[in-house]
């Protein structure tokens, strides 16, 4: 059995693709995997998205996922927008953005090598819950209770604390560059 998944209308040159997409021909899909991670081209993402498919359709088949290699990856060439760039004197460059389209097959194999690089998965981070934050409604019953009750401090300009007014508007060094009269 054989899995496969496309991406079609990608906005990357098929050169740009194709030169990754040679990388991982013929890896374990872990070993794809784990190199797409860490590499640093704009390809490699969309790689790896497209690879992720491709084992979530193989499992779909019920193909085991340890015996998963990359048999084949294509790169072709989709349509192009063609713009202009205006240049000197009434002339025009002509600019051509590529698209790719990107199709990968998956097969089983019993000889795989063992695997050198381990995927590391995503673990989510559960949320803590602030200890300072607290309701208003509980705030001000508390304050009842207690007999005071909480004013607001007066807010201070952030200019103020930082830069302090001066009594004397025109310094000495002022003074002598703004004169009303050349000496």
């Amino acid at each position: 059995m054989k899995a496969t998944a496309k991406l079609n209308y990608l906005h990357m040159t098929p050169r740009k693709m194709r030169f990754v997409a040679n990388v991982i021909k013929g890896m374990s899909v872990k070993q794809a995997q784990a190199e797409l991670m860490y590499r640093s081209q704009r390809a490699a993402t969309a790689l790896r998205l497209l690879l992720r498919s491709a084992i979530s359709n193989a499992k779909q088949l019920k193909l085991n996922e340890e015996k998963l290699f990359i048999s084949d990856i294509r790169v072709d060439q989709g349509p192009m927008i063609k713009r202009f760039l205006p240049r000197a004197m009434g002339r025009a460059t002509p600019i051509q953005k590529k698209m790719s389209h990107v199709s990968i097959v998956l097969s089983e194999s019993d000889s795989l090598r063992p695997v050198k690089f381990v995927v590391p998965e995503v673990v989510k981070k559960e949320k803590k819950e602030k200890k300072g934050k607290k309701k208003a409604g509980k705030g001000r019953e508390a304050d009842k209770k207690e007999g005071t009750t909480a004013m607001p401090q007066p807010r201070t300009d952030e200019k103020e604390m930082i830069m302090p007014k001066r009594d004397k508007p025109w310094t000495r060094f002022a003074r002598r560059i703004f004169r009303r009269k050349s000496v």
